[in-house]
């Protein structure tokens, strides 16, 4: 978050905590230098609301009530202001055009919009803009007084957060971080991610017959599906029908207790787009970025190398711990095939397009038959989920980190996960068998 972006959202959140947000609105609004359309756009989206300014106190009641009955099927990524596009190449294209995966951001004469129909909210934008013209809405406003109620709320952590929040923040000190928040619990998706290793695994079974085969891995990132969805449809049909662990924790949490809200906590921006989709939504409540949780950290006063340690049995494995960076996916699923297939493991032959420009040019591959692999997994962002626009640390560090979490892992292999058999019996899945049975395995499957 820009700096800027990042003091208005602080003040915006202790204001709304001591129930004087109407007055913090109003002061944002008195100084006569902001442009009153600028700003109400600026805290639409750092209140998680979709509102336009018309006037100050009609704004002030339409954001409030917004809050109040909050609904996740708007846009994520705004364009908040108009710019002088200084930053354009010699060939006219400015930085967020060349930062679009989906070429969504167009000129019109002097102007700089988004076009809806191409935007997928992926927020590369976001970050591309040096000047802050993009902004992606904030969720956590309008899930203060839910964290305040009765009802429970579970935060589910993006195995990227190894590292994250400091060298000496373990798991255990961000769990009592999150209840300090409010929150009932803190799970690892990485355990969600072990029972989608299973499930990719019998898709490979499934897809892979021959050398000539081909399987596209739909795991972990909203922008490689993007992809696939909007610019090689004819790719589609190679791909596996599993939704991502983000999805899976949020299914699997809600049978377990039907009443519980989910908040998704990772490094970015296009998992806030991914939990409204229409064919997965209603899984995942609120998104929220490590960036933001550790401003809201800062707000609160929560300092989480000082907590104590909360601890839990250990049920997420190394394989699903390793999802978090580049090659994770591949590393699991070419282990769990080697365990449930012996037949086909040294048939199983994987390639990771890493970052949007790579899986772009696999996937061309692809298309024209030249791709010398049947397991395709492709990440968005350079380096993976570590490499995310909204992570706290840099990838290299973010990665170091991972894999020493993940190596540290009492459950080396998901398979052998007796936990995550339990929670499994308790769905009503039973074991391999049954994730060949399509009514059993719905939970963990979307509609492409």
């Amino acid at each position: 978050m820009k700096e800027k972006y990042k003091e208005v959202f602080e003040q915006l959140l202790k204001a709304y905590e001591k129930n004087e947000i109407d007055k913090k609105i109003r002061e944002l609004f008195n100084d006569f230098k902001v442009n009153k359309k600028e700003m109400g756009r600026i805290i639409a989206s750092l209140c998680g609301v979709d509102v336009e300014y018309e006037n100050g106190e009609k704004f002030i009641k339409d954001v409030k009530d917004a809050i109040s009955n909050y609904k996740r099927d708007s846009k994520i990524v705004y364009k908040i202001k108009e710019c002088d596009m200084k930053c354009a190449d010699e060939e006219g294209k400015t930085l967020c055009q060349k930062a679009c995966p989906f070429n969504a951001i167009l000129k019109d004469g002097e102007k700089i919009y988004i076009k809806e129909e191409l935007c997928v909210d992926c927020g590369k934008c976001v970050e591309a803009c040096k000047d802050g013209g993009f902004l992606d809405r904030i969720e956590f406003i309008p899930l203060v007084d839910i964290l305040k109620s009765d009802v429970p709320v579970i935060a589910a952590v993006a195995p990227a957060i190894a590292g994250q929040f400091g060298e000496d923040v373990s798991l255990e000190k961000l769990r009592s971080a999150f209840k300090k928040v409010g929150f009932l619990d803190m799970v690892e998706v990485a355990f969600f991610a072990d029972m989608l290793t299973l499930k990719e695994a019998i898709e490979f079974d499934h897809f892979v017959k021959s050398e000539d085969d081909l399987m596209i891995t739909s795991c972990c990132c909203p922008m490689w599906v993007g992809m696939l969805k909007r610019v090689y449809k004819d790719l589609v049909k190679n791909v596996s029908p599993s939704v991502s662990p983000m999805i899976a924790s949020g299914r699997v949490l809600k049978k377990l207790n039907p009443k519980c809200k989910v908040v998704f906590v990772g490094p970015c921006i296009a998992k806030k787009a991914e939990a409204k989709n229409e064919d997965i939504k209603g899984a995942i409540d609120f998104v929220l970025t490590f960036e933001e949780v550790k401003n809201i950290f800062d707000v609160l006063e929560i300092n989480p190398s000082e907590l104590e340690e909360d601890f839990t049995t250990e049920y997420a494995s190394r394989e699903g711990r390793l999802y978090a960076r580049t090659g994770g996916v591949s590393i699991a699923v070419s282990e769990a095939v080697a365990q449930i297939f012996p037949e086909k493991a040294k048939l199983i032959k994987t390639v990771q397009a890493n970052g949007v420009k790579e899986c772009k040019e696999v996937l061309d591959k692809a298309m024209r038959g030249e791709i010398s692999a049947n397991f395709i997994e492709g990440m968005g962002c350079v380096g993976g989920c570590v490499g995310g626009p909204k992570a706290i640390i840099p990838k290299e560090k973010g990665k170091e980190k991972v894999d020493e979490v993940a190596e540290n892992s009492k459950i080396k292999i998901s398979l052998n996960s007796e936990c995550m058999k339990k929670v499994l019996n308790t769905i009503g899945i039973n074991g391999v068998e049954d994730f060949k049975d399509k009514d059993k395995i719905k939970i963990f499957e979307r509609e492409f």
